[in-house]
């Protein structure tokens, strides 16, 4: 459901966003919609905790001499062991 909100622009800002809304064929508002989604996605990812940034980065050190190669494989068993826990 959507809710309805007033948000008042610049004039250059309202006029930017009218002419990239019309250029992609879509209005002002699903433009709006469009770029605030866009935002909170970006910060969402920014929230990600830098433990499991580290943890990952760690796996450099494992001594195993596939990392480059099978480093999905070991992302993978890395995430599943430590959301088993």
């Amino acid at each position: 459901m959507k809710t309805k909100t007033m948000v008042y622009l610049e004039r250059a800002q309202h006029r930017a966003l009218r002419e990239r809304a019309r250029a992609e064929g879509i209005s002002l508002a699903a433009l709006i919609r469009r770029l605030a989604d866009e935002h909170l996605n970006e910060t969402r990812l920014r929230a990600v905790p830098p433990a499991t940034f580290r943890a990952l980065v760690a796996l450099g050190e494992s001594g195993q001499i596939d990392i480059a190669t099978e480093h999905d494989a070991h992302l993978a068993r890395a995430l599943r062991r430590k959301h088993a826990r």
